[in-house]
């Protein structure tokens, strides 16, 4: 079972931390299905080397593609299939283009894996297996546990990594994710039950859920986090800004342990909103959702895409600048990126503004696209000085003078400045393989932020259109 690397966490320099923060849990979830007397490796290109003259050649090789790994996965797939082995195919970038990955694969998977890979499994031992498998029925029932024997933890900053859902009840124009739940439910939950039996087999206190969503369904995560009250636990996860907004459920998870949440606000344009069918943001004041975590002691990841139709070149610094006059302790930028499979792909091919398909090139970081509001040069060029503004030492200090406490200004310092300006230090901690030896000083920093109770911060009334408007 092989991770191929993304393209841009590749440069023989240095890598951004994030690309050792998650073991791959998917491909650790499709291992739990093979029977016990098979013999298993598991591989992360990340984090890890692959030598692909190994020998005995596996009878069975298993490729999860992402766009930006897709050259590197057929790679492999390619040398792997001339030396006698049979590769399958399966991800997000596979059901978006099952025909390219075909090429290259004996057999591909459309869509999740939790009903089709068995069946498959059952195939391939009687020398049936089909090309191709289409996800049609989605449940996590019966789902069983993911082989954490198989990820090397201490190659990892957050070897604690959790998905106790799958997918995300919104259909935003430009997600990735839409179209790999095409043709079935496109949001579905584990039983609370087995999502904290799954937590108890966690050691240590940190927890991260990659859920896409995890207050998209109220009632599981009602249950979900009195079931984790009382375990000791912190952890980080991602929600939208009217699930924030909505009483009663962040009381809830801070309770349980939250004490960071990713955010997508994507853009301070509220034209923007609408085109991209990002309903759940409109009418919503993003002001308030910052404060609203904060008062319960929760940090803040936002995350913000450039380059919509409504974006000019005043964008970059008026963004950079609400941020950290809000105080958010980490943020992400990126470049509008057209994925295949989304309607954003088929829109702006429709118009006849993609540049190229180069899937190398659909990193979030350079433009594939003939942007409306500004050029080429100034979407790309505003970018990267979005970052370098928001990370810069003066902008830290800004956003943690925005705290009350002098005990909240220090830590944002801490965990801005540790997340973005000491690149070079986790690149030799990556390299040494000592990443996890900083996991006690990320449980220091979230246990230390409070958690504090947040049923004093009021929950604004909804307005007809946020604050930051263009």
């Amino acid at each position: 079972m092989i991770l191929p690397a993304l393209t841009e966490a590749t440069s023989p320099f240095f890598r951004p931390i994030k690309y050792s923060l998650f073991p791959p849990l998917g491909l650790a979830t499709l291992a739990g299905y093979l029977p016990g007397d098979a013999h298993v490796t598991l591989h992360d290109e990340h984090v890890q080397r692959l030598r692909l003259d190994e020998d005995p050649v596996p009878d069975l090789v298993v490729i999860q593609v992402y766009i930006t790994s897709a050259r590197r996965s057929y790679e492999i797939a390619d040398h792997y299939r001339a030396r006698g082995a049979y590769v399958v195919l399966g991800g997000l970038h596979v059901t978006s283009l099952p025909d390219e990955a075909a090429a290259h694969a004996d057999t591909v998977f459309l869509g999740p894996g939790e009903d089709t890979w068995p069946q498959f499994l059952a195939d391939w031992y009687r020398g049936q297996a089909k090309p191709r498998y289409t996800s049609t029925t989605r449940t996590l029932a019966g789902l069983p546990p993911i082989r954490r024997d198989l990820i090397d933890r201490h190659r990892y900053l957050v070897p604690n990594s959790i998905v106790v859902s799958r997918g995300c009840p919104h259909h935003c124009d430009f997600c990735y994710k839409d179209a790999f739940f095409e043709g079935g439910k496109s949001y579905y939950t584990q039983t609370v039950e087995d999502a904290l039996a799954e937590i108890d087999r966690l050691p240590g206190r940190h927890l991260y859920f990659l859920d896409d969503h995890l207050f998209g369904n109220r009632r599981f995560a009602t249950e979900l986090f009195a079931g984790m009250t009382g375990m000791g636990r912190l952890w980080q996860a991602a929600a939208t800004v009217d699930s924030i907004l909505a009483p009663g459920l962040l009381e809830q998870a801070v309770a349980a342990g939250l004490r960071s949440m990713f955010v997508g606000f994507e853009t301070i344009n509220s034209g923007n909103l609408a085109g991209s069918r990002k309903r759940q943001n409109i009418g919503r004041d993003y002001g308030a959702v910052v404060r609203r975590l904060h008062d319960a002691g929760v940090m803040v990841n936002a995350s913000f895409v450039f380059g919509m139709d409504d974006d000019g070149p005043d964008v970059f610094d008026r963004t950079v600048a609400w941020a950290i006059e809000q105080g958010i302790e980490t943020a992400t930028f990126h470049i509008m990126t057209p994925y295949p499979g989304t309607g954003l792909f088929d829109r702006i091919a429709g118009q006849e503004r993609l540049l190229h398909r180069d899937w190398d090139r659909y990193d979030t970081r350079q433009v594939v696209f003939e942007p409306r509001g500004m050029t080429r040069e100034q979407l790309e060029d505003g970018y990267w000085r979005a970052y370098r503004d928001f990370y810069r030492w003066g902008s830290i200090w800004r956003g943690a003078a925005a705290k009350e406490s002098l005990g909240d200004r220090l830590r944002h310092m801490a965990y801005s400045g540790g997340w973005k300006k000491f690149e070079p230090v986790w690149d030799l901690a990556i390299r040494t393989r000592a990443v996890l030896h900083a996991l006690p000083l990320l449980e220091s920093t979230l246990g230390s932020f409070g958690g504090r109770r947040a049923e004093a911060a009021p929950v604004p009334a909804r307005r007809e259109l946020p604050l930051l408007q263009g």
